[in-house]
This record gives C-alpha cells, structure tokens and sequence, in this order.
C-alpha cells in the first residue's frame, strides 16, 4: 500500500495505517513518509514528556493523564520510549498492562518506540513520530523515557513540557538534583503524595529548582487536574527564547547522528590513527566532504 493511502486510513481513524506508518518512520522511510503528511491541522497539541527514576509511578501517571484528556474528547498517543533495547522488554509490558483500560479505544494509541537498531536512535526516531501523530490528527502526544540518563536530556530536546516524577523521601529530590534530572524539568510532580515525607520532599526541592511542583496520588487520579493545569499553563508561558533552545538541540541531535552514519566516519578515525591526518582536519571533512575533481 502506498504511503498517500496509508496516511489517508490514519487520518480516518485506522489504528493498523497509523501502527505501519509509526514503522516505517522508525525505519528507512521516514523521510518519504515525512515529506506526505504535511503540517498538523491546527498546530501541534502538547507533547508531554513523562521522566524520572525507575518505580517513581511514570506509567501510572500516563495511564491516569490518557484517561483526563479522554473526558475532553481528546485523541491521545501514548509513545514509550526505551533507548536501551530493541525489544519489547518488561518494563515495556508492564506499561501495557497499566494501560489495560484503554486498550479497546480506537481514540488512544499506545506504541513502545525501541530506539536501538533504528535508524538514527531516539534522537531521529522520535521526533519524526511526533510530527507524524500530530499530522494525523491527534491532539496529545504523551512520551514516557523507560530507560533512564541521557534519554531524558534527549526528550526534552522534544517534548513541550518535559514533567519529571519523584517520590517522597528516599532522597529522590536529592539524588534528581545530583543527576542533572531537575535541569531537564519544566514542571516536578511529587507522586506518592500520601506518603511519609511528601511535604519534605517539596520543600527540598522547591530549594533546588524553580520549576512548578505539583503533588499527585497517580494511583487515584488525585491531582492530575493540577498537573493538566500545570501543562496548560506552561504552554501559555512558554516564550519564544526557550522554542529555539529546544530546536537548536533538536537539529544539533539530529545532525551527530547523522554524522555517524557517515561513510567516510571510519576511514577518517583511521586516518587519524595512523598519524596521516590530524582530528580537526578529519572532522571538517566529516561534516563538509572534499568536493570530487571533475578533470
């Protein structure tokens, strides 16, 4: 089938074209299934990136957001991203389970998204996936980081906002603060707010970053509103500065793995063994190549 009849089925409700599409976008067609789509109706809705430390309840705050934004009547992607494998891994079916609910709602897409032995990895495979679901019609697009470090530097490179979860106590705020996690964050939500130490772990954190904190009991749908709020919010204010910052990233991942899927990459790091050439000079051939003699 035709890429044009594929995107056609999608944009009519299709969950299998928008499945094949997501394939062939993660694969060696994305730029011919890019240059179909266009722009996206009305402009792109919110890209929610969804991070933090393993058990913080990341999942369960995706499963409680995919079920607020479907009373609005919003149509939702749901993107988990594992940059570490190319399987569908536990983590990844734990998502599935969690995600039971909405299993049979032809309005909410749910897609595990394995980056390595993709072309490009995480940098190229999912921001392609976000302009496709956006060309297509849905209004959220919610993207969950399972593995964990210089994935979520990654996805804020994407996402608009980037919220990460915590968990009171354990010293998560602290050890969030150590990791450089909190840089990455536009809005901090404290999940578990029930628990012994949540009002701690607040205060420890509004003393290490000025981002929103929002406290949730994911598990009840308790505080969502404040986090939708939060997200809505965020977006009203979000200033044309911090879209570029965004962008520049965006194009600076793109462009390194581009470059490492250069032909002449390995040849060039020979070179450079072999003492016949320099890594400055090697680097500008990289990124500009000598232009062939045509005598």
């Amino acid at each position: 089938m035709i890429i044009a009849d594929l995107i056609a089925r999608a944009r009519n409700g299709s969950p299998r074209a928008v499945g094949r599409l997501l394939s062939l976008v993660e694969g060696d067609q994305r730029d011919e299934v890019l240059a179909n789509i266009g722009s996206s109706p009305g402009g792109m809705g919110p890209v929610v990136g969804i991070t933090g430390p393993p058990g913080a309840g990341k999942s369960t705050t995706v499963a409680a957001l995919v079920s607020a934004y479907r009373k609005r009547g919003s149509r939702v992607a749901v993107l988990a991203v594992d940059p570490s494998s190319p399987f569908s891994g536990g983590a990844l079916l734990g998502d599935r389970i969690r995600m039971a609910a909405h299993i049979n709602d032809s309005d909410v897409l749910i897609r595990s998204v394995a980056t390595r032995g993709h072309l490009g990895g995480l940098a190229a495979a999912v921001p392609a996936a976000i302009r496709l679901l956006g060309a297509i019609g849905y209004d959220v697009v919610l993207l969950e980081t399972v593995g964990v470090g210089q994935s979520e530097i990654e996805i804020a490179a994407v996402a608009d906002p980037t919220v990460v979860i915590l968990n009171p106590g354990a010293g998560d705020a602290v050890q969030a603060a150590k990791a450089g996690v909190l840089e990455v964050a536009d809005i901090v939500a404290v999940n578990k707010a029930d628990r012994d130490g949540a009002e701690q772990t607040v205060r420890d954190l509004r003393a290490e970053t000025s981002a929103p904190i929002v406290s949730l009991i994911a598990a009840r749908g308790e505080g969502i509103d404040d986090l939708m709020a939060a997200i809505e919010d965020h977006r009203r204010t979000d200033s044309r500065a911090r879209r570029l910052a965004r962008a520049r990233a965006q194009i600076l991942s793109l462009a390194q793995t581009r470059l490492r899927t250069q032909p002449d990459l390995d040849r060039l790091a020979e070179a450079v063994v072999d003492g016949d050439q320099d890594p400055y000079t090697a680097a500008d051939q990289l990124i500009s190549p000598p232009t062939p003699r045509t005598d």
